[in-house]
């Protein structure tokens, strides 16, 4: 390729707006080329803010040959559908997450990608957020021992909004925030899945998604992770939990970046001290304080423009999403079925995906030093 890939986004709303469109135009390696939109008073926004060419349908951009990477920042039931008619029209592809409702969809992306021979990638963001960072690092240097249970929770004392609302649209919070959260989990946690249950409420009268949802997720070594996510919660619980043989670590509070982002600088993001994390081991009498590790959200376009440049290593490999996709098709069906249901992964895999994960959610200058640390031990777990 002779130039920068060219990059449009698709839609314009929050997220087309406050995350994707502004940290294209962040990354050196990328071209914020345009922006797609079908309302006239959006489209005059974006020529306002960006500067760049104006689109006012799908099939424009994907008729026009000069772009190179399409950004689904739609509604979520649109992921798949878009995804597949980008790839076969030539475009590589970012899709917010979560990839699509279901893992058959998502698995019909990844054989249009291997067929076109076109990227791509999801956005999952919060894999560079400062606290799982700090997360992962306790983890690592074994500071509260083995890890048996890991609790997040991401809730709000308001029902989503918009879309978000309506479960026809892939709505609610288990696909907004629960995606994110199982991310993780599914790093954090990388020996093989043994079961999830789910326990999702519905009471509001003026949304069909959930109201309250508890997700358990069961993995091999007796390890469970606790995700809790929905729009009845009026008083906060602690963002990470964990529990070890040797001590618990909390931390309240979301990563920072989104705030300052959303008025333009995202580089001014700073952690609160009084939202440092607390670790207590058993073998101490006091709590110490852990300051978070700064998270970094520009990480992932640049590694999606080195991937599409230089077929450097995936930004977010396709594997390790396609487990986090399982286990949400098995909490939706263990919601409905009101059972506990059985998943059949294998351990090497599940390894291998986190252990690939755990390199490239680092910041950029610090992969090099640090996949020696982050390789799998024998048993299939993070030392």
């Amino acid at each position: 390729m002779d130039h920068l890939p060219r990059v449009v986004v698709i839609g314009y709303g929050n997220a087309g707006r406050s995350f994707h469109s502004y940290l294209v135009g962040l990354t050196p390696g990328l071209e914020l080329y345009g922006a797609c939109a079908r309302n006239p008073e959006t489209r005059a926004r974006i020529r306002e803010e960006r500067d760049c060419k104006v689109y006012g349908s799908f099939d424009e951009v994907l008729a026009d040959p000069n772009v190179d990477l399409v950004v689904l920042a739609t509604p979520s039931h649109l992921h798949a559908e878009g995804a597949i008619q980008a790839m076969r029209a030539g475009k590589h592809v970012v899709t917010d997450k979560p990839a699509a409702c279901t893992t058959a969809e998502f698995d019909q992306m990844v054989a249009v990608s291997q067929e076109t021979g076109r990227v791509l990638s999801v956005f999952h963001n919060r894999r560079w957020d400062g606290d799982y960072f700090t997360v992962r690092r306790i983890m690592q240097e074994g500071r509260i021992g083995r890890v048996t249970r890991i609790e997040m929770n991401w809730a709000f004392c308001r029902m989503p909004a918009g879309w978000r609302g309506v479960a026809e649209t892939a709505g609610g919070r288990v696909y907004d925030l629960g995606s994110h959260m199982i991310d993780q989990l599914c790093l954090l946690f990388p020996q093989a899945i043994t079961s999830v249950y789910a326990k999702l409420q519905y009471e509001s009268a003026d949304h069909n998604v959930e109201s309250d949802a508890v997700i358990i997720v069961n993995f091999e070594d007796n390890a469970t992770g606790i995700v809790q996510t929905g729009g009845i919660s009026h008083i906060d619980k602690p963002r990470f939990y964990l529990a070890g043989l040797d001590g618990t670590f909390v931390k309240y509070g979301v990563d920072p970046q989104e705030v300052v982002m959303k008025v333009g600088d995202i580089d001014a993001a700073v952690e609160l001290p009084e939202l440092y994390g607390q670790l207590k081991a058993a073998d101490s009498p006091e709590t110490e304080t852990i300051p978070t590790i700064p998270g970094r959200w520009r990480s992932y376009y640049e590694a999606v423009a080195a991937e599409i440049a230089d077929g450097a290593a995936a930004a977010v490999p396709l594997d390790t999403v396609r487990r986090t996709m399982r286990v949400l098709d098995a909490a939706f069906e263990s919601a409905r079925t009101g059972q506990v249901v059985q998943m059949h992964e294998s351990g090497d895999d599940a390894v291998k995906a986190a252990a690939e994960l755990a390199v490239l959610a680092l910041p950029v200058d610090d992969i090099a030093t640090m996949k020696t640390e982050l390789a799998p031990s024998a048993s299939g777990s993070m030392t």
